[in-house]
């Protein structure tokens, strides 16, 4: 459980307990020959095993000390304010390493699954990478060497909005169908042409973003990914988040009157000799629940933040797979070409109109213009793997984080727990003396209740801890409201995307920058065009490219007489050596018009 104390923790307080009980009992021994005067050598070896401080600072034998803050005793006694002070210092490590023991498991836990989650993430994005240049290794072998680049490029940056990075889902997918959109172009519509010049390769970008070739199929890419990326990349966020409580909880400051309050109920009592004594359970709670009364209060936006994590991963593992959608990527991409293929006529003579003719030469028939059938089982049973990792790890660290969800409600409980009280014997300290029972009132948990704390004043909300809350409470919000939000939109665009929508897409207002894109801003029109606006390109000194004006009242969809702009006579071309090709291009027409 998160309230063990770690091994190391225990093993050293209970060698401390065995060294005292053997000096006490050497103490004893001796006494049966001869009445020994008052010593204070049981403290000293207190004080030298629990590393404390210096052992000149404790006197040999009691003293009528005067100037003693926290353990005043009327009897002699065995402390100095020197040692009160190393008292507090010592309160405030083992406070911290108290915590640091509870906090282990918990902390092990979510750094464990941060770096798990982060390399499984890897692991399919590269896999999803590799499946997607197969698909230019095996049907487009023309263009797989350029298609490279713009490939990987688009898994970096779906890696790096997964991990949190200021980008969009939208701004990536979009971009990769610019950078394609040259070689479909020049390789498969036009395979005629000669090396395009840099300037026509950026026009053919910049007419990308205002002709959709691609038709619905670029937009649909963004949807998907935005549905599912979006989920994994609030949940690196929200673990990011769990470290954070955790470390900040770790180092609060104890405020002055708790760590008087801690030296009172732990080495007051060594003052009079009583180094095997330990606190009443209750006076512990009391101190401890005082102590850690602004820890506490993190109480309610943790079991919200535990809900948001469960949301979390079973949204991922939900309709919108994580695993499902990058996997896609890749029949995304070959319908896209293919819509681009079969409009390749109409695409010509509109970018013959916006940048220009380029030189071509006379073409050869390429089996390469036709996609090859792909081995759907290989994809299958390696999805169904990566699926099935992923969801075990899901599993795992939502079960054990579930079990969590009371740990800051209950911290003052686990750290009287085990060795620092006493359970089992019929005395304990209660801060003045050793008594068989606490008779004061234990508060509960919680700032309002130290109101009425018996044994130390808790003034207010500590202002980290308080900040800490805020910041829970915001990202539970931002997850929560909003989520529904998305959902919503999202179940609104599928359920209206049916028959009557035009192919050609425009790019959606209903989607904001969390969702991973970024709305209608992102497209450019033929007057942005002409006007030389970039949206991908903004971070480059390349020359803007000299673009013709389109005229707008003339229909896009004249097409010259050269075979270049006759798709019957493509695909004649094409189909003329075998049937086979005959059989595939009308299978391929038959699919886009169903």
């Amino acid at each position: 459980m998160a309230g063990d104390r770690s091994p190391g923790v225990l093993s050293r307080q209970r060698f401390g307990f065995l060294l005292l009980a053997a000096a006490a009992a050497t103490g004893l021994c001796g006494g049966v020959s001869a009445v020994k005067s008052p010593s204070c050598h049981e403290v000293r070896m207190a004080f030298q095993i629990r590393q404390i401080g210096p052992l000149k600072l404790v006197p040999d034998v009691p003293t009528a000390e005067s100037d003693l803050q926290i353990c005043q005793h009327r009897a002699p006694t065995c402390c100095t304010k020197k040692m009160e002070e190393s008292y507090q210092t010592a309160v405030r490590r083992e406070r911290t390493q108290n915590i640091q023991a509870l906090n282990f498991e918990l902390k092990y836990m979510v750094v464990g699954h941060i770096t798990a989650f982060q390399e499984a993430f890897e692991s399919l994005l590269r896999f999803a990478e590799n499946h997607t240049t197969s698909l230019f290794e095996t049907a487009y072998r023309t263009m797989a060497k350029e298609a490279a680049e713009p490939v990987k490029e688009l898994f970096t940056d779906l890696s790096l909005y997964i991990l949190g990075a200021e980008t969009t889902v939208e701004n990536a997918v979009l971009r990769f169908f610019d950078s394609l959109f040259p070689l479909v172009y020049s390789r498969l519509i036009n395979p005629g042409i000669i090396d395009l010049s840099e300037e026509y390769t950026e026009c053919l970008r910049l007419t990308r973003q205002d002709i959709n070739p691609f038709g619905r199929y670029s937009k649909e890419v963004v949807t998907e990914l935005s549905k599912s990326l979006w989920a994994s990349r609030m949940l690196n966020q929200a673990l990011n988040m769990g470290i954070e409580v955790i470390n900040t909880t770790e180092h609060a400051a104890l405020t002055k009157e708790c760590s008087r309050a801690l030296v009172k109920m732990q080495y007051c009592p060594h003052c009079q000799g009583l180094t095997l004594i330990r606190p009443c359970v209750g006076y512990c709670l009391n101190v401890m629940r005082g102590c850690l009364a602004s820890v506490s209060e993190l109480d309610t936006q943790w079991r919200e933040y535990i809900s948001t994590l469960e949301y979390l991963t079973n949204e991922m593992a939900g309709s919108h797979d994580l695993e499902l959608a990058l996997l896609g990527i890749r029949n995304s991409i070959n319908e896209a070409i293919l819509h681009a293929q079969l409009n390749g006529p109409q695409l010509s003579a509109t970018v013959d109109k916006v940048c220009g003719q380029p030189q071509e030469r006379e073409a050869k028939p390429s089996p390469d213009n036709i996609v090859q059938a792909k081995d759907v089982s290989e994809t299958q049973a390696l999805t169904m793997a990566h699926s099935a990792n992923l969801n075990n790890k899901r599993r795992e660290f939502i079960s054990y984080m579930k079990r969590s969800r009371t740990f800051y409600a209950s911290i003052a409980e686990r750290l009287c727990d085990g060795d620092l009280v006493m359970r089992d014997s019929s005395t304990c300290w209660n801060g003045e003396d050793v008594v068989e029972s606490y008779t004061s009132r234990v508060v509960s948990n919680g700032l309002k209740a130290q109101i009425n704390n018996p044994e130390l004043k808790v003034k207010g909300l500590d202002p980290l801890i308080s900040h800490l809350i805020d910041k829970l409470h915001h990202f539970n919000q931002l997850d929560t409201e909003k989520t529904k939000l998305k959902l919503e939109r999202w179940a609104s665009r599928e359920s209206g995307s049916g028959g009557g929508k035009s192919e050609a897409m425009e790019s959606s207002g209903d989607c904001d920058d969390e969702d991973g894109c970024q709305g209608s801003g992102d497209r450019i029109h033929t007057t942005d065009v002409l006007k030389g606006k970039k949206d991908y390109s903004e971070d480059r000194n390349e020359p803007k490219p000299t673009v013709k004006k389109i005229d707008t009242t003339s229909t896009t969809a004249t097409t010259k007489s050269s075979s270049k702009h006759n798709l019957a006579g493509n695909v004649g071309n094409l189909a003329s050596g075998s049937s086979f090709f005959i059989v595939t291009a009308l299978a391929i027409l038959w699919h886009c018009l169903s």
